[in-house]
């Protein structure tokens, strides 16, 4: 084996001490190093963000901060950083740092979530396909894979009901390395267990996660110099579709009003926002009958998260049809394509279906975790066919960008939230 490839073989020796105090104020956390007995041995993360970063793993184990008179996420109220041996179904290679990481975050949204049946494909931190139907997480599953299949290779799997033996049959025909849920059907255990490698973590707090959504955490972001920026985590103002406020401006005397969205359209703005707080900014995400349709993410600039959004919708689209009709991914079809006028032929006629269905991204809801400094934005996602668009509001150009959706024919609706839902 190659020393590169070793790398990612080997388990780092873990420096850091058993237990971690903070203090701020008068009040202390007491944190302890969480360590699992693994094939006979005592592990704990397998490494950090990189394979040569050794990284730790902290359980709040005494202690609840309160600051502003708001009472923090305390000890006993433990997920990801409370899993067991017990809860380890299967370890596989253990996890490390970001197997672990994208389930919280996975957890994250599915706090906004638990009116329905949820499932999210996490990659590198961010959802790459999500879905929730009340045709139970197989369908869920299903759905959240074809949003988006090049992506979700190697993702992480989370969903907030029991997993059965369908939801498990989908997970091994793919490649992922972690998967999360509640409970696990046994004949699903046995089927997910063929896959050796694969991390299985039952993590039964996520029938409660409904608990947390107005507790906030201690949000800490650590500096290059070695400093830190404490703040309350983001909590979320829309937790049901009431919550959106009307789309309003006033600009010399005038008012411009937004048509409101459709009960479908406010259904589908709901879920959008609510895996919205899960992607990093600067962010868009369309949203068509409770699916993730486009995820643009880590743009600098509005109108480069939508095209990129758009972008990555019209190639998923195209590899979805390759996969299904040709049983290859698109880029195995591009390849092929080179030298073969008949793969070349089939792969015009993909990309042509492909234009016309406009990714199918038509019918479309889009959310964004900022407001749309222009109308530019709102005019690329319009060009797609979208119908309502929820965003935070308050740009001097509000009146402008209520404009575009009522110019628009048919009229798209708009709401605003009221609040960001910026994550770096």
């Amino acid at each position: 084996m190659s020393d590169l490839k070793k790398m990612y073989h080997t388990l780092q020796q873990d420096p850091f001490p058993a237990d971690m105090k903070l203090t701020l104020g008068d009040q202390e956390l007491v944190f302890k190093k969480r360590t699992w007995e693994i094939e006979g041995e005592t592990k704990g993360l397998r490494y950090g963000e990189n394979p040569d970063q050794p990284a730790a793993l902290y359980e709040l184990t005494k202690g609840q901060l309160e600051v502003g008179g708001v009472k923090f996420i305390g000890q006993g109220q433990g997920l990801v950083s409370a899993l067991t041996e017990e809860h380890m179904l299967q370890a596989g290679k253990h996890p490390g740092k970001t197997n672990l990481t994208d389930v919280d975050n996975a957890l994250n949204i599915l706090q906004y979530l638990s009116a329905k049946p949820a499932a999210l494909i996490l990659k590198h931190n961010n959802p790459c396909g999500a879905a929730w139907t009340n045709e139970g997480v197989s369908v869920a599953l299903k759905r959240a894979f074809e949003a988006d299949r090049i992506a979700a290779f190697g993702g992480a799997v989370i969903v907030n009901r029991k997993l059965d033996l369908a939801t498990a049959e989908l997970i091994n025909s793919v490649y992922f390395e972690v998967v999360a849920a509640p409970e696990f059907d046994d004949d699903a255990l046995v089927e997910l267990k063929k896959k050796k490698n694969l991390r299985i973590l039952q993590i039964p707090g996520i029938t409660k996660l409904e608990s947390l959504v107005q507790s906030p955490f201690l949000d800490i972001k650590s500096l290059s110099d070695g400093g830190m920026v404490v703040q309350f985590s983001f909590r979320n103002a829309i937790l049901k579709t009431e919550d959106f406020i009307p789309a309003t401006a006033e600009k010399n005397g005038n008012q411009f009003v937004a048509r409101a969205p459709s009960k479908q359209e406010a259904d589908d703005l709901l879920f959008a926002w609510a895996v919205e707080a899960g992607v990093t900014s600067n962010s868009v995400l369309f949203v068509r009958d409770g699916v993730t349709t486009a995820i643009g993410t880590g743009e600098q600039d509005r109108v480069g998260c939508v095209l990129l959004a758009v972008t990555k919708a019209y190639i998923k689209y195209s590899d979805l049809l390759s996969s299904k009709e040709l049983g290859m991914s698109l880029f195995e079809l591009k390849l092929a394509a080179i030298k073969d006028p008949e793969m070349k032929a089939k792969l015009d006629d993909i990309e042509k279906r492909t234009e016309e269905a406009r990714g199918g991204l038509p019918g479309s809801v889009v959310v964004s975790d900022g407001f749309f400094p222009f109308r530019d934005g709102v005019d690329l996602c319009m060009n797609q066919g979208v119908t309502a668009i929820a965003q935070p509001g308050g740009s001097i150009r509000d009146n402008e960008v209520i404009t575009a959706v009522n110019e628009a024919s048919p009229q798209v609706a708009m709401v605003f939230t009221g609040q960001r839902s910026f994550k770096h």
